[in-house]
């Protein structure tokens, strides 16, 4: 393997700030951060985890519906592997996804997903941009709630 450029390295760095921008915007519900990591046409699937799939601003307006149940959501995110293409990248990362829903007694219903992202990126005036993703759900440890409704 030859060594990475200039370029190749800040493309890594900025695609990993991407990545972890996203799961900010997600965990906080800070849905004008979510904006910025996609590009105005993106496609996007969560149908492996039960959500939907559609065009960004579709998803997003189902995303701000779906996660308002829950008060706590934390993902974590490692093993990215990308593989750039000029101004296109791929990224396959691993994600920890613990999450909350509010028990009747005030506690919290506590459940783990595994899943993977997997991406197609694009270089924009503004930065890198998820173009597409899929997730792909990999297990789902406990339980969901069940007074979960996840919209549709």
């Amino acid at each position: 393997m030859s060594p990475l450029s200039l370029a190749q390295l800040s493309d890594r760095v900025e695609i990993n700030d991407l990545l972890i921008r996203y799961t900010t915007a997600i965990d906080t519900k800070s849905w004008k951060l979510l904006d910025s990591c996609f590009t105005p046409d993106a496609h996007l699937d969560y149908t492996s985890a039960g959500g939907i799939k559609g065009p960004y601003p579709k998803v997003r307006g189902w995303l701000e519906k779906a996660l308002a149940a829950f008060p706590m959501t934390v993902h974590f995110i490692s093993n990215s592997v990308v593989t750039l293409e000029g101004s296109k990248a791929k990224a396959r990362t691993c994600v920890l996804n613990p999450m909350g829903f509010p028990n009747p007694d005030g506690s919290l219903h506590l459940f783990t997903v595994g899943a993977y992202y997997n991406d197609e990126l694009t270089r924009t005036e503004q930065g890198w941009r998820i173009a597409q993703r899929i997730e792909e759900q990999a297990f789902l440890d406990g339980s969901l709630p069940s007074a979960l409704q996840i919209p549709k």
